[in-house]
């Protein structure tokens, strides 16, 4: 027998009222941690299984629940290097939540920041910004470059300015860096595609964030990426300049929801190629 007008409408209702409990009370704070061996040519010996985490996309506005189990899975896994990707804060009267939320978010050897757009919009300056980490025991990489060091052997870190908001020079930033491996660090993907970036020397690896996923997804569609996006979403894209991550970030934007899209917290095993 065909279900009455009635009953579907009832069991729609149930579908969608179930679909936004998920998508504002459940996903937000549904943390994954996602773990990458990454094989990466040139790398020195006394570097193979160094352990890279990145959190992007904060978003703080408080410590919420997927920030909370971010910084516990950190203390957890105990990476050696943690990269922080920008858009960790959204107004410049976050800075001290900035500070705490990166004093705890450190890697056991080396922790390094961007800027992403947000901060960019909210008028944090390069200097304020910079301070807000050095008193984390962070280093904001601003258009250069700074090395992770283990057993002699030495890897760089490239950070990029901010695409949507300002002005990344990779030349600039891998000069000191010549021939040696390196990670670059650029809070929207979309950039990579810039003819910019084939001046500079190739990184063996390119992480970023910006997108959230999508953050609230159909299936595979996504109604809905921000501004510098490109055609990058989520995940690994080999067909880019240098292998590329986007993750799909911690916190949410705009709306407190995620859908089909739960946070991310991605984990980096360098090994040597």
């Amino acid at each position: 027998m065909a279900p009455t007008r009635r009953q579907f409408l009832a069991a729609a209702a149930a579908v969608g009222g179930a679909a936004a409990v998920d998508a504002l009370g459940y996903e937000p704070g549904a943390l994954r941690i996602t773990r990458h061996e990454v094989p990466v040519p040139g790398l020195p010996a006394a570097l193979d299984g160094l352990r890279v985490a990145q959190l992007t996309d904060v978003h703080l506005r408080g410590v919420h629940a997927a920030a909370r189990r971010a910084l516990e899975a950190v203390a957890r896994e105990r990476p050696e290097v943690v990269v922080l990707t920008g858009d960790v804060c959204d107004e410049a009267s976050g800075l001290a939540e900035l500070t705490a939320f990166a004093r705890e978010a450190r890697g056991a050897l080396a922790t390094f920041a961007t800027f992403g757009n947000w901060e960019r919009w909210s008028g944090i300056g390069a200097t304020e910004l910079e301070r807000a980490y050095d008193r984390a025991g962070v280093e904001l990489l601003v258009n250069r470059a700074a090395p992770v060091e283990r057993g002699g052997a030495r890897l760089d870190f490239v950070g990029l300015d901010d695409p949507v908001s300002g002005r990344p020079d990779p030349v600039a930033a891998s000069r000191a860096g010549g021939d040696r491996p390196s990670v670059l660090l650029v809070h929207a993907p979309g950039w990579v595609d810039e003819p910019a970036l084939r001046a500079a020397p190739r990184p063996s690896l390119i992480l970023a964030g910006h997108t959230h996923g999508g953050q609230v997804r159909l299936l595979s569609y996504c109604p809905f990426l921000p501004f510098g996006s490109g055609r990058y979403v989520d995940g690994w894209y080999r067909d880019a300049p240098a292998p590329l991550y986007v993750s799909r970030g911690v916190g949410t934007s705009t709306i407190p929801a995620r859908f089909l899209c739960p946070p991310e917290l991605p984990i980096f095993r360098l090994r040597v190629g």
